[in-house]
This record gives structure tokens, sequence and C-alpha cells, in this order.
């Protein structure tokens, strides 16, 4: 197997990410006028998914040209005390969407609420590692972020 330079993997990065704007743009277009509210959602939800996937994109491009583990103090400070408010708000919404589950019975319902659920206990262990790094002044390496990433965040990798 030939793998790519970092050069390739940065122009395929690029590639991908302006189909995923694609995607949303599409996505967009297709319910501007669009009545039914459920399919509606339905599809903005992919479109959400498509720019969160830009993001990550964005993440791998900068871990293949320019990555810079250093935070200044003052950022650092603010940073984690903005963390640390997002990780008890994403707590908050695990233990609601579980108590949800609990008290509905439809399985469309149960299905997007558990999609839901699913991500939040995603973004509260990433969170959660983003604060322990940054509470412990550590450097943050492209090792570090791709183990966690592939054993937490991206849990089906």
């Amino acid at each position: 197997m030939i793998l790519l330079s970092d050069e390739e993997k940065v122009k395929f990065y690029k590639k991908q990410m302006d189909l995923e704007q694609k995607i949303i743009q599409a996505a967009e277009e297709s319910v501007e006028d669009m009545e039914n509210k459920i399919v509606k959602e339905l599809i903005l939800a992919i479109a959400l998914d498509s720019k969160k996937h830009a993001s990550l994109l964005e993440v791998l491009m900068t871990m293949n040209t320019s990555f810079v583990p250093y935070i200044d103090e003052k950022s650092l400070d603010k940073i984690a005390k903005n963390i640390k408010k997002h990780i008890e708000l994403e707590a908050q919404a695990i233990e609601t969407y579980k108590e949800l589950l609990t008290k509905i019975d439809t399985d469309q319902e149960k299905m997007i609420v558990q999609a839901i659920y699913h991500d939040e206990l995603r973004h509260h262990a990433l969170l959660k590692r983003l604060y322990e790094i940054i509470i412990k002044n550590e450097a943050i390496t492209e090792a570090d972020l791709w183990d966690y990433l592939k054993d937490d965040y991206i849990p089906q990798y």
C-alpha cells in the first residue's frame, strides 16, 4: 500500500471539504420551500453532519500543515472555563435524553432521541478529555488527538 504524502492528504481533504459544502448547499436548497417539517428537519440534520465533517476535515488539514499545540495562559483559562460550562450542559443533556428514552414508545421517536443521546455522549467525552488536557496544560500532539478521536469520538472506527 502506498501512503499519501502530507501534501496529497491536504489536497484530498480540501476536495472533500468542497464536496461537503456542496452537500450542505444542496440540502439547504432542497428544503427552501418544503412544507413537510419532518422531512425538512431531517434533511437539515444531514446538512449539519456535513458541516461537522467539514470541521473534522479542517482538523485533518491542520494536522498535516501548521499544527501548533501552544495556547497562551490567558486564553487557556478562558477556554478551560468555557469548556467546563459546556461539559456541565452536555451532562444535563445526557440525563434528560436518557430519561426521555424511558418515556417515549414510538420507534421513530426513540431512534431520533437515541441518535441525539449518543451524540451527546461523544460530545461529553471529547470535552472532558480536552478539559483534562487544558487544565494539565499539556501540549496536544497530533498523535494524542488521533488516539482520542478514534477511541472515543469516532467509536465506529
